[in-house]
C-alpha cells in the first residue's frame, strides 16, 4: 500500500511538473486575440523563459506548435509533420541555419493561422534536418502583420 502511494505521488508531480514545463516552453497554448474598431485582429502573445514567443496554431487545418522566428525567410515544417500533412516536396534547395547550412525543400502550405489570423498560400520549407515538432514561423507569414514587442510581448495585428 506504501509503495502504490508513493508511486500515486510520484505520477502525479511528473504530472503537474510536465504541464509547468509545457506552460513555461509555450505560454500562449490557447492565444487570446481581440477584434478591433474597423475590423483588425490584434493578438498578444507572451514570450516563453528563454526569451522567445512560441505559439499554437495550424497548417492547412491541422495543429502545430509556432516558434516565431523573423530571422527566417519562410515557414519551416519538420519533415515528420510535413508527411502528416502531406505537402508535396518540391524543389532541392539550400537553406542557412543557426546549426550551419541545410537542405530543405521548398513548399505550399495551403493555410497558416494563429487564432482567427488566417494566411492563404504561404512560402514554406519541408525541413528533414528538424528534429524538433516545432514549425519556425518565417517572414513568408509574419510580413503580411504588424508587429510591436515591448516588456515580453509581441502583439500581432492583422487588417
Amino acid at each position: 500500500m506504501i509503495v502504490a502511494s508513493w508511486i500515486a505521488a510520484i505520477a502525479l508531480l511528473a504530472a503537474l511538473f510536465d504541464g509547468w514545463f509545457e506552460q513555461q516552453h509555450n505560454p500562449n497554448a490557447s492565444p487570446d486575440f481581440t477584434r478591433l474598431p474597423g475590423g483588425d485582429v490584434e493578438i498578444a502573445l507572451q514570450s516563453n523563459s528563454t526569451g522567445h514567443y512560441v505559439t499554437n496554431g495550424k497548417i492547412n487545418g491541422q495543429n502545430a506548435v509556432f516558434l516565431l522566428d523573423t530571422g527566417a525567410t519562410g515557414v519551416a515544417v519538420p519533415e515528420a509533420l510535413a508527411r502528416n500533412l502531406g505537402l508535396v516536396r518540391g524543389k532541392r534547395i539550400q537553406m542557412q541555419t543557426a546549426n550551419g547550412v541545410s537542405v530543405g525543400y521548398l513548399t505550399v502550405l495551403d493555410s497558416v493561422s494563429i487564432g482567427p489570423l488566417v494566411q492563404r498560400d504561404v512560402r514554406g520549407v519541408i525541413a528533414p534536418g528538424f528534429v524538433s515538432g516545432e514549425v519556425l514561423l518565417g517572414m513568408s507569414f509574419l510580413r503580411h502583420l504588424n508587429m510591436q514587442q515591448s516588456n515580453g510581448q509581441l502583439t500581432l495585428r492583422q487588417h
